[in-house]
C-alpha cells in the first residue's frame, strides 16, 4: 500500500513539476502602453459576437487621426511563434503617429496561440529585452491555436469554402482559415470577424506580419496577390535602395487556398501584404532554442549553413536580431503607405514611426515605455 501511495506522490509531483510553469505562462500578461497615437480599445467580437468572451476573441488597437483619409488594418501573432511579429504591434501602439487616415492593429490575432509554445519544439516560455528602464518580458507563443483550446483535431481539414484538403492541423492555423465562417473552427471564426470587419469598416490596406525560416526561400520578403504587386515592388525597390536592407516581391500563388495574401484580396476590396522577416529561431538546424536567439538571432549552425550556401537571406556572426526584424516591418510597413497613398491621394494616410536605422542603433528597447510609470488608463495586458 505504501509502495503505490509513493508512487502516486511521484506522479503527482511530475504533474505539478510540468504543469505549474504552463499554467504561469498561460497566466502571464504582457503589458502594452498606449501610445498617444491610440484614439479607441476594443475587442475584435464587435464585427462578429460568436467570438465574445471565447479565446478567440482579441483587442483591437484604433489609431485615428486629426485628418480623414484611407484606412489600414496591421494584423500580428498570425503564427504567435513568430515573435518580431507581436513586438512590432506593440513598438508601434506605443510610437506610431497617425496624422491623416486611421490604423487599427491587432497585437495577438491567434490569441490562444499566444498563450503556449510549441509542443516538442524546445522552446522556452518567455524572452526578454533590456530598456532604459529595465527588462520587458514577453510570452513566447505557438504557431497555431492550442489544443487546450480548440480540439480534437479532423482527420484532414478540409478550406472553406473552396473545399481544399489540408493537413489536419491547419484546422488551428489561422493563416489557413481565411476567409473564415461564422459557424466553423476558432481559427476560422476569428478570420470570418476580420473580413467582416475589413469590409464594414472599408479598410484599404491589410497588412500580415511574420517571420520565416533562414532556410526557407520565402522569407525576407514581402507577398502579395497580383492587385497588390505594384505597391509591394515599389517599396522593395526603396528600402533597398535607401535603407540599404534587401526584402524582394513574392507572388501569392493562386491555387493554394486559406491564405491571408490571397484570400483577403478576393474576398473584399482591401490590398493585402503579407511581410516575412528572418527568424533564425524557426529553423530545424540550431543549437538550443534559447531567448537569447530568439532575441539576437546567433546560430552557429545556422552559420555553418550560411558558409555552404544553404540560406536565403545574407548571414554572418551577427546574426539577425530582433531590433533588425522589427526595424524592417516598420520601415516596410510606412513605405507601403507611402506607395498607396502617392497612387490613392483620395484615401491616402500619413503615418510616422522610428524606422529600420533608428530602431537597429538605438536598441528596440529604447522605444518602449515604463508601465509602471504610465497612466493606468492607458497600459494594457496581452
Amino acid at each position: 500500500m505504501m509502495r503505490k501511495w509513493i508512487i502516486l506522490a511521484v506522479l503527482l509531483l511530475v504533474v505539478l513539476a510540468g504543469g505549474i510553469p504552463l499554467y504561469l505562462q498561460r497566466n502571464f500578461k504582457e503589458e502594452v502602453v498606449a501610445g498617444p497615437g491610440v484614439t479607441d480599445v476594443f475587442k475584435l467580437s464587435r464585427y462578429f459576437s460568436g467570438i465574445e468572451g471565447t479565446i478567440a476573441d482579441t483587442d483591437v488597437f484604433e489609431l485615428k487621426g486629426s485628418e480623414e483619409g484611407g484606412k489600414m488594418l496591421i494584423i500580428a501573432g498570425t503564427h504567435e511563434n513568430e515573435p518580431s511579429a507581436a513586438l512590432t504591434a506593440f513598438y508601434l501602439i506605443e510610437n506610431l503617429k497617425v496624422d491623416r487616415g486611421t490604423v487599427y492593429i491587432i497585437p495577438h490575432f491567434n490569441r490562444s496561440g499566444s498563450l503556449g509554445t510549441q509542443p516538442g519544439g524546445g522552446f522556452p516560455l518567455y524572452f526578454s529585452m533590456e530598456t532604459p528602464w529595465g527588462e520587458k518580458t514577453f510570452r513566447m507563443g505557438d504557431r497555431g491555436f492550442q489544443a487546450l483550446d480548440q480540439w480534437p483535431d479532423p482527420d484532414v481539414y478540409i478550406h472553406y469554402p473552396e473545399g481544399q484538403a489540408m493537413s489536419y492541423i491547419d484546422a488551428r492555423n489561422t493563416n489557413r482559415a481565411w476567409p473564415g465562417r461564422p459557424d466553423g473552427y476558432y481559427a476560422e471564426q476569428v478570420t470570418y470577424a476580420t473580413m467582416e470587419m475589413i469590409k464594414k469598416e472599408k479598410i484599404d490596406i491589410v497588412i500580415d506580419l511574420h517571420e520565416a525560416e533562414a532556410m526557407y526561400p520565402v522569407t525576407n520578403c514581402i507577398v502579395v496577390p497580383e492587385k497588390s504587386m505594384s505597391y509591394a515592388t515599389g517599396a522593395s525597390f526603396y528600402v533597398k535602395g535607401r535603407e540599404k536592407f534587401e526584402n524582394h516581391v513574392e507572388r501569392s500563388p493562386t491555387a493554394f487556398r486559406g491564405l491571408s495574401h490571397r484570400e483577403i484580396g478576393d474576398w473584399s476590396d482591401a490590398y493585402p501584404f503579407l511581410l516575412e522577416s528572418p527568424g533564425v529561431h524557426l529553423d530545424q538546424i540550431t543549437a538550443a532554442k534559447t531567448p537569447e536567439l530568439i532575441m539576437d538571432g546567433i546560430d552557429p549552425f545556422v552559420l555553418k549553413a550560411a558558409e555552404k550556401g544553404l540560406l536565403f537571406i545574407p548571414y554572418d556572426e551577427n546574426g539577425f536580431s530582433m531590433d533588425r526584424r522589427v526595424g524592417q516591418h516598420s520601415s516596410v510597413i510606412q513605405e507601403i503607405v507611402v506607395q498607396w497613398s502617392k497612387k490613392n491621394p483620395e484615401r491616402g494616410l500619413t503615418i510616422s514611426a522610428p524606422k529600420y536605422k533608428e530602431i537597429v542603433e538605438n536598441g528596440l528597447g529604447y522605444f518602449f515605455k515604463d508601465p509602471s510609470k504610465a497612466n493606468k488608463d492607458d497600459v494594457y495586458y496581452q
